[in-house]
């Protein structure tokens, strides 16, 4: 087995054996610097303002954002966005943001920390990247919902494209209603609850993680499978969507990884078109 060694320096680390998922760690509950950003602002939940971005381009209106949490403000109002792209962006802080409308493509990508509200519709690759915090919809969403979510809880309440979670490595995405074709490829980690129907291929070249469909599943993908639903992941399934004021469906079936193409490298070709 691989060994890293390392010398017992000023970053904490030292010698590790590396196999399995053996995670190494590397800072301590208490000390609270380690999980902020050090340009982060300070800001007050209570602390409240408006922007109406009706006549602002995306690039003003993220740094707008930057310039009421610079000044404390812990609740911001965005009014008026007019389905404009990639708003919200890039935030790494905590922060009550509510977005009274619908946005355009790549709405809320790359953040760490904020809880975001959205009364409206998001188009496609809402959330990309997301590390931590919360995301509601209260409308449908596009295509590629979550694309490549590493934390934190997604959730649409209503209906979603094709493509949700892909490249996904954590987190929990939450759909209200339906997603389209294609979700869950080439999950990696995390878990994606479904109460309405899927789409074909669900879960194609999935290497891990968790989907739950409470609908109809049109198809599954390769190496994906159905798994058996546990007593805690029932409950684990009712509390979560309470916190969301969901709906959960009369009963669920769980799609896992057949973990067939995990050593795909090293099968013979004959074995892969079995796979394939």
């Amino acid at each position: 087995m691989a060994t890293l060694n390392t010398t017992p320096d000023e970053t904490g680390m030292h010698q590790e054996r590396l196999g399995d998922r053996a995670q190494h760690v590397f800072f301590k509950a208490e000390e609270e610097e380690n999980f902020t950003y050090p340009d982060s602002y300070e800001v007050d939940y209570n602390k409240r303002t408006t922007i109406d971005v009706a006549d602002m381009d995306a690039r003003a209106v993220n740094g707008r954002i930057r310039e009421c949490m610079q000044q404390g403000y812990g609740t911001i109002v965005l009014q008026n966005p007019s389905a404009k792209h990639s708003l919200a962006v890039g935030i790494l802080n905590r922060l009550n943001l509510y977005i009274e409308g619908s946005l355009g493509y790549f709405g809320c990508g790359l953040i760490d920390g904020p809880n975001i509200r959205i009364s409206g519709r998001v188009g496609w690759s809402c959330a990309e990247n997301m590390m931590s915090g919360t995301i509601v919809i209260e409308k449908n969403a596009g295509s590629t919902f979550g694309a490549a979510l590493r934390g934190g809880d997604l959730v649409c309440k209503g209906d979603v494209g094709s493509r949700t979670g892909i490249d996904m490595k954590g987190g929990t995405i939450i759909v209200g209603g339906r997603t389209g074709i294609l979700s869950g490829f080439m999950m990696q980690r995390g878990r994606m609850i479904v109460c309405g129907d899927a789409g074909d291929n669900l879960g194609d070249s999935m290497y891990d993680g968790t989907i739950f469909v409470g609908g109809k599943i049109a198809s599954l993908g390769v190496d994906a499978a159905e798994g058996e639903l546990t007593e805690l992941e029932e409950r684990f399934l009712q509390e979560k969507l309470k916190m969301y004021d969901i709906q959960p469906p009369k009963s669920w079936r769980k799609v896992v990884s057949g973990k067939q193409l995990w050593n795909y490298d090293n099968l013979e070709p004959s074995e892969k078109k079995l796979i394939l």
